[in-house]
């Protein structure tokens, strides 16, 4: 006796998911919409590949000590490495310099596409997820960054988050001139400084305070080790996220240059304000720095109230392009979270239609009329109705009804000996069948009703379907 061949379990990896139907179409309807707003600012899309080599990428992944940790990388044929990008802005900077003599400047262009870090899973934390950018390459101004964010403003608006979000502004010139006041001078501490700030949304004054001295121990017990700062240099910190800012700065500058922008175009704080609790984590971030928070409470895990928070943000970041040329290139841009910004639109119910229409199912009835079936299916879709004709193995009517059903079918057509020789068809409506049905308890009362079912000539066929459609 031969030994059974052992079966693969199918698993998906950690840290990636599949997309069902229903998904694919509520996402690819938001796509739309926030491509309408960046092609109404005059931004056109670029398509980059998901692999560059790793230099190109650089060294610019949040929150690790390791340079290029947190990639998906191979070695090609010719020993080069490539990893898998991480973000969509290191390759648009690559991009930009390898075609620089043929593009525009300033180039304004938008991609979308899927991005990996390879870290370690968790809840709502995956290593494969979809982006959606908007950049601005070659303008130095303040103009630039102020558009991004009213840009990211007018999206927020067009999905339908009217009044759930704002748009919050700081600037990284305004950081380093804090940092450089307080004597903050190693790059590991002013790391820890810029985290501590960050949480000042999450932990309070006091809760920084304490991530700026020896640390903080949350109410889990675990222990979070500060900056390790004096309580002199704390106060500088201190004080700069109670609304002082250090005097004579670019960044304080820059950042009353778009306030007056945004005043001027009717954007007031309640869409987009100036925060000095704002620090973007991935270090190539030059100047003004942005998030789209959402401000709407939700439920955590442990069912207490929370605000959403971040499903996009961006910045500054002059230095990039520059890596590749030898003159200064001036950029700025920002980034959306597809998968959390529709997550958001759902608790919302934002999202629009969860499950797309199924097409219009020819039942077979007759294997031996598998040709009449046929030109049905292609009558329909000759005529734009998204159509097919019932490939399984069964007979069974009721069989291939559920199967219409499930693929979220309009109708379904029939034609069994006794309709082909009076030249006729059955259309069943599935959408009128499945509102009838809650006011049927009775089966030979349903068999008898037959409901949503009506009898056509064979060759009404597509405009007895048009209408029905046009109906549902």
């Amino acid at each position: 006796m031969t030994e059974k061949t052992k079966l693969i379990t199918p698993r998906l990896p950690r840290g990636f998911e599949d997309r069902t139907p229903g998904e694919i179409a509520a996402v690819g309807a938001m796509i739309d919409k926030i491509k309408a707003v960046y092609e109404r600012y005059g931004f056109d899309p670029v398509e980059t590949p998901l692999f560059e080599y790793t230099e190109t990428l650089g060294k610019f992944l949040p929150d690790t000590d390791r340079p290029n940790a947190g990639v998906f990388s191979l070695q090609d044929d010719d020993e080069q490495w490539m990893s898998l990008r991480y973000d969509l802005t290191a390759p648009l900077a690559r991009f930009f310099a390898e075609n620089f003599e043929t593009l525009p400047k300033p180039y304004r262009s938008y991609r979308q596409g899927y991005v990996f870090r390879n870290e370690k899973p968790g809840p709502g934390r995956f290593r494969q997820f979809m982006q959606f950018d908007a950049d601005t390459v070659g303008a130095p101004g303040p103009e630039a960054d102020a558009e991004m964010c009213m840009m990211m403003a007018d999206v927020m608006d067009a999905l339908g988050l009217a009044g759930k979000y704002v748009v919050r502004v700081n600037n990284r010139k305004v950081l380093d001139g804090v940092l450089e006041a307080a004597g903050v001078t190693s790059d590991e501490q002013k790391l820890t400084v810029l985290r501590a700030v960050d949480k000042l949304d999450k932990f309070g004054p006091e809760g920084v305070k304490l991530l700026l001295g020896a640390g903080r121990k949350d109410e889990s017990g675990d222990f979070t080790k500060g900056a390790g700062l004096t309580d002199s240099q704390a106060a500088v910190v201190l004080d700069y996220i109670a609304g002082k800012p250090p005097a004579d700065n670019d960044g304080v500058a820059e950042l009353a240059a778009m306030q007056a922008l945004f005043i001027a175009a009717g954007y007031g704080p309640d869409r987009i304000k100036i925060d000095p609790s704002v620090v973007r984590g991935l270090e190539y971030y030059t100047g003004p720095v942005f998030e789209i928070e959402l401000t709407f409470k939700v439920q955590n895990e442990k069912g207490q109230d929370v605000v959403f928070g971040s499903v996009g943000g961006g910045g500054r970041y002059d230095g990039l392009v520059s890596r590749f040329r030898r003159e200064p290139v001036p950029a700025t841009g920002f980034s959306i979270g597809v998968s959390r910004l529709a997550n958001a639109l759902k608790l919302t119910g934002n999202l629009g239609a969860t499950e797309p229409a199924g097409p219009v199912v020819v039942l077979v009835m007759d294997k031996s009329e598998t040709a009449r079936y046929q030109a049905m299916v292609s009558e329909l879709r000759q005529a734009g109705i998204r159509a097919e004709m019932f490939l399984g193995s069964t007979k069974n009517f009721g069989k291939q009804v559920a199967y219409a059903d499930k693929r979220n079918s309009p109708a379904v057509i029939i034609e069994g000996s006794q309709e082909r020789e009076q030249g006729i068809l059955q259309v069943k409506d599935l959408i009128a069948g499945k509102q009838a049905a809650t006011a049927i308890t009775d089966n030979a009362e349903w068999k008898a009703a037959r409901p949503g079912q009506f009898e056509i000539k064979r060759e009404d066929l597509v405009s007895a379907v048009q209408k029905l459609l046009s109906e549902q």
